[in-house]
């Protein structure tokens, strides 16, 4: 298992981390860890990752490539 680090556009606080972590949830991510400006999964799984892109963009931040 690999630790991927998606960055995130768009957050400056708390309530950023928040809004991220509770739609990562909802789109039933695990094993993830938020900060301001980015998202680190624990996993290989190319569904997780896309899940957990689609979950930034659904809490209204960018990912940035």
């Amino acid at each position: 298992m690999s630790k991927i680090n998606i960055k995130v556009g768009g957050m400056s606080c708390g309530h950023c981390v928040k809004a991220v972590e509770k739609e990562l949830t909802k789109s039933g991510v695990s094993g993830f860890s938020v900060e301001i400006g980015s998202v680190i999964l624990a996993t290989d799984d190319k569904t997780s990752i896309e899940k957990a892109k689609n979950a930034i963009l659904e809490a209204g931040y960018s990912v940035l490539e």
